[in-house]
């Protein structure tokens, strides 16, 4: 393989930028611009300290450079990252050099897609490295770490093994026809087979919590014009996000923010006030409004306590009682004039708020907390499966599972039993990457980042 090179950290300002190169030669391209302050011999897990020269004998940078000696690397090639003064101007110069000096501009993943290649993890360890980088709470990270640590892919690869094992007895039944062992293989796959699918059901089974982690929870806010519904997103937020005014009808479309509130990932939205309008785009907003609504985890329903309910609050309520939803009775500040008998008989938690003055919002996310049972989630230890391909897979292998036990059943011949129990192993397979295309590995890391 050709050495590498490309530029590890975010683009910007910052105190340092780093420069990886991973290759056979990594260290000899290295030498010819890099010019320590001692010649002492490289030794893995060492760094040198020294200057960046260009052709013609410039200095570019200082810098600090880390030494990785193959097999005890990221890539397990030999590896060296430069650590410069950070700014694009300097970084790009000496990733320039690099090129100059025989490296090759890495592709988007390639240091973790040689890390795979080179046998040091697994393909669904390689996924969570991109998981870590996207999480954006601390409960979603801890799942990624725990799946690039090899979790997951110790919960497939036992269940593989144990799949091996049967395999061995249809081979018997196949290759020694004559000790008529069929019938009782047959049997004892049965039973096989329904233990294999109580634990990858409980995988399948653990990717809604895994897709609440990944990719929050969607929680639509709801109510009338002027109930509160924008001001409530900037308290959340802390910070004026969403235009408040005494104008009705000021929010016309809906405006998406994620948020972490008590380690709870929130995908809030803000949508246009519920009511009849002439306004052609506000009736776009409105119409948006419910259809977000439907699709949503959760919805937030707002009501101005001091005004009465009417039709557009009752078709609000109507959406609520069929969906996971908390109601909130805002401006308590006020005179209050809502008949709470309507809203009690939807049978949802009410919390009281004066959302102008930031009072009930602990109790909201406590609420939201309790629905979802999110401590449940980060705490109990289980594996947690959040990503779409191996959720795709398990449950294709369950599937799988389902057409060798109708087949069992049938009495087809064993060797028919014997192809779609291949089939399960595949599908396991290509969680793990033991048994997946090359068009496969090439889209998984084409959606890294460039330095990754």
């Amino acid at each position: 393989m050709s050495t590498i090179a490309a530029i590890s950290t975010a683009p910007g300002v910052g105190g340092i930028g780093i420069i990886r190169i991973s290759g056979e030669n990594s260290f000899e391209i290295l030498n010819k611009f890099f010019k320590p302050k001692n010649n002492q011999k490289i030794k893995g897990y060492t760094i040198k300290y020294g200057n960046i020269i260009d052709k013609n004998g410039e200095i570019i940078d200082e810098v600090l450079v880390s030494f990785f000696k193959s097999p005890k690397s990221y890539t397990t090639e030999n590896m060296c990252e430069i650590n410069s003064h950070g700014g694009s101007i300097i970084v790009n110069k000496i990733l320039e050099i690099c090129l100059e000096n025989g490296a090759v501009l890495a592709e988007p993943g390639e240091f973790t897609k040689r890390a795979f290649l080179n046998g040091r993890i697994d393909l669904a360890q390689a996924e969570a490295v991109v998981d870590i980088i996207n999480s954006k709470t601390d409960k979603e990270a801890k799942v990624s770490i725990n799946q690039l640590e090899g979790g997951l892919s110790t919960a497939i690869k036992d269940i593989r093994k144990d799949i091996l094992w049967i395999t061995a007895d249809i081979e018997a039944a196949i290759d020694y026809p004559e000790y008529d062992i069929e019938e009782t293989t047959n049997q004892k796959i049965l039973e096989f087979l329904e233990k294999i699918d109580k634990k990858l059901k409980k995988l399948e089974d653990s990717f809604y919590n895994g897709k609440i982690l990944r990719d929050g929870i969607s929680t639509v806010i709801l109510g009338r014009p002027n109930a509160g519904k924008s001001s409530l997103l900037n308290l959340i937020l802390k910070e004026e996000r969403a235009i408040v005014t005494d104008i009705e009808g000021t929010t016309r479309d809906t405006i998406e923010e994620y948020v972490s509130i008590c380690g709870i990932p929130l995908k809030i939205i803000d949508t246009a006030g519920i009511r009849k309008s002439d306004d052609t785009v506000e009736k776009i907003g409105v119409e948006k409004a419910m259809e977000m609504a439907q699709k949503s985890d959760i919805i937030i329903c707002i009501f101005d306590s001091s005004r009465e309910l009417n039709e557009e609050d009752y078709e609000i309520l109507n959406i609520a009682k069929n969906k996971n939803s908390i109601i909130i009775l805002n401006k308590i500040d006020l005179e209050n004039k809502i008949n709470y008998e309507k809203i009690n008989k939807i049978n949802k938690p009410i919390i009281k708020m004066s959302i102008k003055n930031g009072e009930g919002i602990e109790e909201l996310y406590s609420e939201i907390s309790k629905i979802f049972k999110f401590n449940e989630i980060a705490n109990n230890g289980e594996l947690i499966v959040s990503n779409n391909r191996h959720k795709f897979l398990i449950k294709n292998a369950r599937k799988n599972i389902e057409i060798c036990q109708n087949t069992i059943n049938e009495k087809m011949p064993i060797d028919i039993i014997s192809g779609v129990i291949k089939e399960i192993l595949e599908d396991l397979g290509k969680i793990t990457g033991e048994s997946v295309t090359e068009d496969i590995i090439n889209e998984i890391f084409s959606k890294f980042c460039l330095g990754k």
